[in-house]
């Protein structure tokens, strides 16, 4: 079986492969490999975001304290700087979430698809709001740890120590 590279005429592959060679090119694709640090980084956080969708799920206190630590950031750095596109929530999402009636999930974003932390407004809305990627970290992190937080976690349910 050829590869598409084998059905195009010479002078065409000649130019990818230049392209391809090319110190540019080196550089841009070199910026995207990911070194080892990065992995482990990335690992550890998408154990940490699964472990807390599982506890979300099961543990309706570990969503409800996740709840009140975002409304809380809610009302002190305004719903503008903690959910990803503000401009495109409706007045009455938004009155809702200020009136601390959502909940919250992860799901796949849907521009990105990797799983994120969602707010949803208590309406019959049929996709949740994503959280900038800083905010997600943090609650993330803030979920991992709550030792180093306000609640405990047995305050959360969270038996299994996270590292």
């Amino acid at each position: 079986m050829s590869s598409w590279l084998d059905r195009l005429p010479s002078h065409e592959r000649e130019k990818i492969r230049a392209r391809l060679r090319s110190p540019e090119e080196y550089e841009r694709l070199r910026e995207r490999v990911k070194g080892p640090e990065d992995l482990e980084h990335e690992l550890r956080y998408n154990e940490s975001l699964a472990d807390l969708k599982f506890s979300i799920e099961m543990e309706p206190r570990v969503s409800e304290s996740l709840r009140q630590h975002m409304e809380t950031d809610f009302r002190e750095k305004g719903i503008d700087q903690i959910l990803a596109h503000p401009e495109k929530i409706p007045s009455d999402m938004r009155r809702l979430i200020e009136e601390g009636k959502f909940h919250v999930l992860i799901e796949a974003h849907p521009e990105s698809g990797k799983d994120v932390i969602m707010v949803v407004p208590n309406a019959k809305v049929a996709e949740g709001l994503p959280l900038k990627p800083i905010f997600n970290e943090q609650y993330v992190s803030y979920m991992r740890h709550p030792d180093r937080n306000r609640e405990t976690k047995e305050d959360l349910g969270l038996s299994k120590p996270y590292s």
